[in-house]
């Protein structure tokens, strides 16, 4: 059971010495769930993430009529079959604030025989899918979207195929979600990009799950390639780069050192680079066979960072910025301010509140370290507020999270894990009675 709000993080007694059980990547997670839906037999995922946004896409796969089978960690697919085409379902398909599965089955809806409609909570009718729906309409679906936003209908049946064009400063995702639904069929995608291509290596990514099923990739330039068949497969989840940002944030935090397991250099996630940036701080990282480690380094330096490839690692960073000596200067960031909040702006606010000096612009932002003032940290409904926010209590007190429950989306062991380390470093869990 998550705790309830507003949750007082306890700072840490002592150097954090831990090796930290990170959960299965959830990009990777909701891209095998619906790469093996529409493969051809039987698929087993491992090591998967069990979170709000996993299970939306696992409901959504249930509804279109795909066997979901999960045991723990391990979740076995079968997927379509071409002698009984997928079919829309009747009801909507709720996403709650699911980025990727939104994204993703809006493309995979061409495939299906019907229409589908998919709808999801208040701030995901706030978030732009525009730019998704305008290039599937270039491929020939008959698509829906009165606002720009969700919710939005498909009319399905004839697939998805061709060459499009699409701006790619907005967000990967729309880049993943026509190169997935590309690779179903066997005459493939050739997604053309406009400008500058945001957090590039989740387009990568893509590319290499899809290859994972069997399909086809390329990249040319400003163009991304890709066509089935998709087969079975077996495939497993890594850990989660974007949430063990945090386990590294703490190592540096608290003056103490952190491994997590089973994540190396040659990860598919591109914010395993957060390490990188860690370093530039003063951080020492270790590249091991068993995972990779972060220990604190003599002193924290403030640096100045481009985080255009790793915005989803932004807060985490931001959050560390106030234990640094100088300032931290972090740019070239616009596309946070349409994640599950404005981000920028929910980061200004509320280090602010923490009575940091912070400057800003429409894609960057300037922390300059002051004393911590307590304060109560307003999440926005946004698990990254959360979790980036707790990593700086473990170092400094008086700091609160508003609204702990909402790790759930991405990390709902995140509470457990963090008491966990308390256990273990002989200090009492200042939540254990709040559960």
């Amino acid at each position: 059971m998550l705790p309830t709000g507003p949750l007082t993080i306890q700072p840490l007694a002592q150097p954090l010495s831990w090796t930290w059980p990170i959960p299965g990547s959830k990009s990777l997670t909701n891209r095998a769930l619906p790469l093996a839906a529409m493969a051809q037999g039987t698929s087993t995922l491992y090591g998967v993430l069990h979170s709000d946004d996993t299970r939306h896409m696992i409901n959504a796969l249930r509804q279109w009529g795909i066997a979901v089978d999960i045991d723990g960690t391990r979740i076995t697919v079968s997927g379509q079959h071409s002698d009984k085409p997928l079919e829309a379902s009747k009801d909507p398909l709720f996403v709650g604030n699911s980025g990727t599965t939104v994204r993703f089955l809006s493309a995979m809806a061409a495939w299906l025989k019907g229409v589908s409609t998919l709808a999801g909570d208040e701030d995901m009718a706030k978030r732009p899918i525009s730019d998704l729906s305008d290039a599937l309409g270039q491929l020939g679906v008959n698509i829906t979207c009165e606002t720009g936003c969700p919710p939005l209908t498909i009319e399905g049946g004839q697939g998805l195929a061709g060459a499009v064009s699409i701006p790619g400063d907005k967000s990967s995702q729309y880049i993943s979600a026509l190169l997935m639904a590309g690779a179903v069929g066997a005459d493939g995608i050739q997604v053309d990009i406009s400008g500058t291509l945001v957090s590039e290596p989740y387009v990568r990514m893509t590319l290499r799950m899809i290859e994972a099923f069997g399909g086809h990739t390329a990249i040319d330039g400003q163009s991304y390639h890709s066509k089935g068949p998709l087969i079975g497969a077996e495939v497993s989840v890594e850990p989660d780069a974007s949430a063990a940002s945090y386990a590294f944030a703490a190592a540096v935090a608290t003056q103490g050192s952190v491994l997590v397991p089973n994540l190396g250099k040659d990860s598919l996630q591109g914010d395993v680079a957060f390490v990188e940036i860690l370093a530039k701080m003063g951080a020492q990282v270790n590249y091991l066979s068993e995972g990779i480690r972060v220990s604190a380094g003599q002193n924290l330096r403030g640096i100045e960072v481009d985080m255009h490839h790793v915005s989803d690692t932004v807060m985490t960073l931001a959050a560390l910025a106030p234990l640094a000596n100088g300032p931290t200067t972090i740019t070239n960031v616009a596309n946070i301010r349409i994640k599950e909040t404005d981000r920028l702006m929910a980061t200004v606010t509320e280090l602010r509140r923490l009575g940091q000096s912070v400057e800003h612009g429409d894609d960057w932002l300037k922390i300059t370290p002051a004393p911590i003032s307590p304060a109560t940290i307003e999440c926005y409904r946004d698990h990254r507020m959360a979790m980036s926010f707790a990593i700086l209590g473990l170092a400094r007190s008086g700091i609160s999270i508003a609204d702990p429950a909402c790790v759930a989306k991405t990390y709902p062991a995140f509470w457990e894990h963090l008491a966990e380390l308390y256990q273990t470093h002989e200090q009492g869990c200042p939540w254990a009675n709040s559960e």
